[in-house]
C-alpha cells in the first residue's frame, strides 16, 4: 500500500476531459500525464479505468484514481466498491471517493466502503469533501486523506471561484491531512495553500485544459476593448 506521506508537499496534476471536449481521447489524457511528469508533478489524478490504464503504461508516478458517474447536475465520485475495484485493477495506487453528506449521507455506508477499499483492494483512500464537518466524518470513517475537491459544488458549500483557503487552514489546524483541490489557477495560490497547511495540492484545469485557459486570456482581452 502506498504511504500517503510520500505525497506530502506534492503537486498532483488532474488529467481529465469529458463530454465533447477536444482532449476527450485516452491517448490525449495519457499525453497530458506525461507532460505533467516531465514538468515535475509528483502524482496524477485521473478518471476511469481506460484513462488510468493508459496513464499507468506511460508514467511512473502514483495515480489517484476516481470513477465519475453522472448524477443530477454533477458527477458522483466513485460511488461503489466495484467502481473502486475497476480503477485499482487499471493501475490506481490511491482511490478517491466522494464523502459528502449530499451524495453519501449514510455513515455506515461510508465507513464500509472505505474499509473494504483499504482491506480488499489494498490501497489508501482520499475522501472528497465540501465542508469541515464532512472532512471530520471521513477521517473518523478511515480515510487517510481528505480533499477539498467538492467545496463550492454541494448544497452545503457556497459556489466559489477561488481555492477554499479557509477550509484548508481549518482542517490543517485540526490535524486533518488535507489535499487542497479546486479552483487553483496560479503558482502563487499553490504556495499559499501549502502555507495554510495543505498536505498536497491538486491542479487540473489551469494545467490541462487549454480551452478554459484560453477563455481566461480571451476574457481579459475583451475587457480592454
Amino acid at each position: 500500500m502506498l504511504n500517503v506521506e510520500d505525497l506530502r508537499g506534492a503537486l498532483i496534476v488532474s488529467c481529465q476531459a469529458h463530454g465533447d471536449h477536444p482532449l476527450r481521447d485516452t491517448s490525449m489524457i495519457s499525453a497530458l500525464a506525461q507532460c505533467a511528469e516531465r514538468g515535475g508533478a509528483a502524482a496524477i489524478r485521473a478518471d476511469g479505468p481506460e484513462d488510468i490504464r493508459s496513464i499507468r503504461e506511460a508514467v511512473s508516478l502514483p495515480i489517484v484514481g476516481i470513477y465519475k458517474v453522472a448524477r443530477g447536475s454533477r458527477f458522483f465520485i466513485t460511488p461503489t466498491l466495484e467502481h473502486a475495484r475497476e480503477v485499482v485493477a487499471a493501475g490506481a495506487d490511491v482511490v478517491a471517493v466522494e464523502a459528502t453528506l449530499e451524495y453519501r449521507p449514510d455513515q455506515g455506508d461510508l465507513e464500509t466502503l472505505i474499509r473494504r477499499i483499504r482491506e480488499e483492494l489494498g490501497v489508501p483512500v482520499v475522501a472528497d469533501i465540501s465542508t469541515f464537518e464532512e472532512a471530520i466524518r471521513a477521517r473518523k470513517s478511515g480515510a487517510e486523506l481528505v480533499a477539498t475537491t467538492l467545496s463550492g459544488y454541494t448544497r452545503d458549500s457556497p459556489e466559489r471561484k477561488d481555492p477554499d483557503l479557509d477550509l484548508v487552514k481549518k482542517l490543517a489546524e485540526a490535524s486533518v491531512p488535507v489535499v487542497a483541490e479546486g479552483h487553483v489557477r496560479t503558482p502563487e495560490q499553490v504556495g499559499e495553500l501549502f502555507n495554510r497547511g495543505a498536505h498536497s495540492v491538486v491542479v487540473g484545469t489551469a494545467i490541462t485544459d487549454p480551452v478554459t485557459i484560453t477563455s481566461w486570456f480571451a476574457r481579459a482581452a475583451r475587457s480592454k476593448l
